[in-house]
Order: C-alpha cells, then sequence, then structure tokens
C-alpha cells in the first residue's frame, strides 16, 4: 500500500450522512443505527410539526367543532407530532393514521405532511402512490368539517388546492431525496468496484510477471545448470581423463556457473521491483548454433538442418522464442536421454514462418554411468513452451510417436 493512500475507506464525517446509505449499501447488515445527523433530522421534524400546529390554532377556531373537545384535539395533536420521532421505523403505517386523523384534528396536518414525506423517501412508488391519493382526498372532508371563513365554494377549493399541492409538494420532494440517496449508493458501489477491479488487474499483472520469471529462470537455469551437472559428472566418473580434457571441463564449468549467476541475478533486479538501468542481451535466432555447439561440447550428439532465410533480418520476438524452445529441447534431451541422438530441424521464411521439430528416441544406446542420478526436472517447461508460443500467436506440440520418440514441434508466425 502506497504512502499517500488512506489506510480506511469511507466517509470524512460519517455521523453527518443519514444510517440509510449504509443499509442501502450493505442490506445484510441488519437495521441500521440512527447517526447523529438522523437524531437532529428527527428532533428538527417533531419541532417543525409542533409549529405547524400552532400556526394552525391562529387560522383555524379550536371551538369550531361542538363534537370534539379543545382538550382532546390538542392533545391528540401533540400525540400526533410526537410520534414522529419513530417516522424511520413504521413510516408507512404511521403516515396512513396520521393522514386519518388530521381530518378530524386539523392540528395534526404538519405531522401528516412529514410522515407523507418519510414514506417517500424510505419507500417505493407503489406505496406512495396510495398514501399520495389519500393525502390529496382528506382535504375534501377536512374542509367539509372544518369549515374555513368566508364558507364559498371559492375558498374551499382554495384551500382543498393548497392543501393538495402541499402533499404533491412532500412526495415530490421526498422521491427526490430518495433518487439522490439511490444515485450516492449507486456511485459508491461503483467506486469500489473499479477499485476492486483495478486490484484485481494489479494482481493479474503480478502474477503475469511472476509466470514470466518463473518461465525465464527455467529456462536459463536449467540450461546453464544441466551443462554444468553433466561436466561435473564427466570429471566425477572420469578422473584418469587427459588433463586437456579435465581444463577443458573446468572452463565450462566456470562459464557455466558465471552465465547463471548473471542470469540469476537479473531475475533477482525484476523480483525486488528494481528496474535495471539497461536489459542485458537477448538471444536472438544467430545464437541458435553456438547453442547447439554448446551442447555437443558436453557429449549430446545433434543432427542439426538450419534452413532459415534471411537469418539478419529476424524480429528479436520471433528469434527469442526460437532460441528458448531449441534451448529446452536440448535440456529436456540432456536429461531423460543423454545418449539419444537428438535430431533439430528449423526451416523458416517470410512468408511462411518459422517451423521448429526436434526428436529424439526415449532412452538412449548407453547407461548412465554407476551410480549417478538422473538430473531433476521442474515438470513445467514444456507447459512454458506452450506459453510461449502461444503468446507470439503461434502453435505447439510435443509427446511420444509411434517409432518411440520423444518429439517437439512449433510453428511460430514471421511479424511482418
Amino acid at each position: 500500500m502506497s504512502a499517500d493512500r488512506p489506510a480506511t475507506r469511507g466517509p470524512e464525517y460519517p455521523a453527518m450522512l443519514p444510517a440509510t446509505l449504509e443499509a442501502t449499501a450493505h442490506p445484510g447488515g441488519g437495521r441500521a443505527r440512527r447517526s447523529l445527523r438522523d437524531w437532529l433530522t428527527d428532533g428538527l421534524c417533531v419541532l417543525f410539526a409542533f409549529v405547524m400546529g400552532v400556526v394552525s390554532l391562529w387560522v383555524r377556531d379550536p371551538d369550531a367543532t361542538p363534537s370534539i373537545s379543545v382538550t382532546l384535539s390538542l392533545t391528540v395533536s401533540a400525540a400526533a407530532c410526537l410520534s414522529l420521532w419513530f417516522r424511520r421505523r413504521w413510516p408507512v403505517q404511521l403516515a396512513f393514521v396520521l393522514m386519518v386523523l388530521s381530518v378530524w384534528f386539523p392540528h395534526a396536518s404538519g405531522a401528516s405532511a412529514i410522515a407523507l414525506f418519510t414514506v417517500a423517501v424510505h419507500r417505493k412508488t407503489a406505496t406512495v402512490v396510495p398514501l399520495l391519493v389519500l393525502g390529496v382526498l382528506s382535504p375534501l372532508v377536512q374542509f367539509r368539517i372544518y369549515r374555513l371563513e368566508p364558507d364559498t365554494p371559492l375558498v374551499y377549493w382554495m384551500a382543498v388546492g393548497i392543501a393538495a399541492a402541499l402533499s404533491v409538494l412532500a412526495v415530490v420532494w421526498g422521491m427526490g431525496v430518495r433518487a439522490r440517496r439511490q444515485l450516492v449508493v449507486s456511485l459508491a458501489e461503483r467506486a469500489e468496484r473499479a477499485e476492486a477491479e483495478q486490484e484485481l488487474r494489479v494482481s493479474q499483472g503480478r502474477l503475469r510477471e511472476r509466470e514470466r520469471i518463473a518461465r525465464e529462470m527455467h529456462d536459463v537455469l536449467a540450461h546453464r545448470l544441466s551443462l554444468l551437472s553433466m561436466h561435473a559428472g564427466a570429471l566425477e566418473f572420469r578422473p584418469d581423463a587427459p588433463p586437456e580434457e579435465i581444463s577443458q571441463a573446468a572452463g565450462v564449468i566456470r562459464a557455466s556457473a558465471y552465465q547463471a549467476l548473471v542470469d540469476l541475478q537479473g531475475v533477482i533486479h525484476v523480483l525486488r521491483e528494481t528496474e535495471p538501468e539497461e536489459e542485458g542481451p537477448q538471444p536472438t535466432m544467430a545464437d541458435v548454433p553456438s547453442l547447439v555447439e554448446e551442447a555437443r561440447a558436453v557429449g549430446t550428439e545433434i543432427e542439426f538442418d538450419d534452413a532459415i532465410t534471411g537469418l539478419e533480418g529476424v524480429p528479436a520476438l520471433l528469434g527469442r522464442t526460437t532460441y528458448r524452445i531449441v534451448q529446452e529441447g536440448l535440456t529436456n534431451a540432456r536429461k531423460h536421454a543423454p545418449e539419444a541422438v537428438v535430431h533439430l530441424a528449423i526451416h523458416g521464411s517470410p512468408e511462411e514462418g518459422v517451423e521448429i521439430s526436434m526428436r529424439n528416441a526415449l532412452a538412449g544406446s548407453g547407461a548412465r554411468p554407476k551410480g549417478a542420478a538422473p538430473l531433476p526436472g521442474s515438470g513445467v517447461g514444456l507447459t512454458g513452451l506452450r506459453e510461449r508460443t502461444s503468446l507470439a500467436g503461434g502453435r505447439f506440440e510435443h509427446g511420444r510417436t509411434m517409432a518411440g520418440e520423444f518429439r517437439i514441434r512449433a510453428w511460430l508466425p514471421w511479424p511482418s
């Protein structure tokens, strides 16, 4: 994790956000507890409902309806205002009860409007519409019970229109708040998903880089170390060899060990995620003959048929992939059939691409020296070659033939 990246996710001031945002973003977390903002909002709603009830006392005469006492009207209206404290837990039931009560207790009209607004915020449209219809129709009855002065049709319908408009305004405002909260949750989910996808891409990139490193380590170090092991084995089992051969074998061992250390150092640079100042030289198609001669020097018998036209114009990727395929094939032959003859053929041209064919007997004609252990294999070399060939746009095949030989065949396109 970088130093400038925050250690925790989420808003800077979570107490100032509605708790329903967290509940909507994480539906499996149960009912959300009220945040500080929710406590303040609920308190202001109760206070606003009381204020609207007091204002209605100035507009209406509390003794206008003899069938309902003033004390009962004020008590019910006050209870309706206080019930808004529980508007988040039972919004639909509370809105229905308050709108019905507001028909006979007009001082509770403010509380019913806030309850309707709450339903629009927290419930879907299918639930809001019936309550909105009730809120629009209830003034028709309310202003018949509590007549206004002057008691004329114009005043009546103006009052009904204003009350209905307030109900519509409360619903529209509440649905706007709900839409905004849904947008916030959607953007938060999209941001989290984008961050997760970015982390996945980074993880996949690291995995591909590690696979590339493992492939390079196998292709390079396995070849070098197998050469070193073959020469060391020759010195071990032929102590009476002429001094010239011992000196030559020791020189090959020294050169192979040095080159293996150089290659290993390059791999370590990548593992430490440090960019070297310049990339080391990569093998090309022109290095294949020297690779064959190097294998012959340790005793591997090779029949090499080289028929590449336009060798000087071979692209770098094509030459490097061809070199690695030949290198892995010779290493496998040295490990599993040290006495077998390797038949190697490379044909190609810019028009036809490059075809590589290697085959050798499954077991050589001679036996290993007594006490010599077979060279270990990782079992991923051929898989790595298949991946290399696929990345280069070619085809790769390997397996036993009917003639009792092991065969590797690859075709690589010649990039234009």
